[in-house]
């Protein structure tokens, strides 16, 4: 009896828990949907503005897209709609999230995770910048290079348009996600999981592994390898450098905490 009235004790607030879930997904779901109707109406402009960098490539005149298939066009339509929604929505959504797990979290807990919620979306945004301002003006003419005379033939590029957005999306999320890497190295730090004189004496390896995913998740090209690298080995010696402050601010406040627990207690009655 008495396990059974254990579990029904417990059985509420997991139903509640589940409950709220069920709220927190619903709203998260339901701004995704609402930010794709507005961004499908908005498809085509917003298309164009992902078509820039390649369009300024071109001679002027010269340049054009291309689909293959009847339906490719409306298709590319819906793949730019979900993929700016999902750009859109995605502070509501983590404010969902957040508003589900802060709850659970000791006010210590939140103050030292909130600037990472706050750093999230501003360090993936300037990735993407990166990427859309920089690297694919630098990339595309030079992918554009390649065009001119083949033992007698002209090769010309015709970008076809579902592939050309494939690479566009590719570019942004690459550069954006990898300059998330400060983010994940600080909670890797907060967490105790590596310490700053680990990450330090594997410097020359972090260096090798930024290369080579460089090389993975970027076109096949120097540019874009070298523009994402750069920026990233840059974010990890500045991660280094947040992780030393940090060691030492935590350090400081133990030895306080420590010195507050040996000093003894004023006796009440002088």
């Amino acid at each position: 009896m008495a396990v059974i009235k254990d579990l029904d004790e417990t059985q509420q607030p997991l139903l509640e828990h589940l409950v709220e879930l069920r709220g927190r997904l619903f709203k998260a779901v339901l701004a995704l949907l609402a930010a794709f109707a507005v961004c499908f109406y908005f498809a085509d402009r917003i298309f164009g503005y992902l078509v820039r960098p390649l369009t300024r490539a071109f001679p002027e005149g010269e340049g054009q897209l291309i689909y293959t298939q009847l339906y490719g066009a409306f298709f590319v339509e819906i793949k730019v709609a979900l993929f700016a929604a999902f750009l859109f929505a995605f502070p509501i959504v983590a404010n969902q999230l957040w508003a589900f797990v802060a709850p659970g979290l000791y006010a210590k807990e939140k103050r030292a995770f909130l600037p990472f919620l706050f750093a999230t979306p501003v360090l993936f945004t300037l990735g993407a910048c990166l990427a859309y301002f920089v690297v694919m003006p630098l990339a595309f003419p030079w992918f554009l290079s390649f065009e001119g005379d083949r033992g007698g033939l002209q090769a010309r590029a015709l970008p076809e348009m579902g592939q050309y957005l494939d690479l566009v999306m590719r570019f942004i999320l690459a550069f954006g996600i990898s300059f998330l890497l400060p983010v994940l190295l600080m909670l890797l730090n907060r967490a105790g999981i590596v310490s700053r004189a680990q990450l330090v004496a594997a410097r020359k390896y972090v260096i090798v592994a930024v290369f080579a995913v460089a090389a993975l998740i970027t076109p096949p090209d120097v540019i874009s390898q070298i523009m994402l690298a750069a920026p990233l080995i840059v974010l990890f010696e500045g991660s280094l450098v947040l992780m030393h402050f940090g060691e030492k601010k935590r350090e400081r406040l133990r030895a306080e905490e420590a010195a507050s627990a040996d000093r003894p207690a004023e006796d009440p009655a002088q």
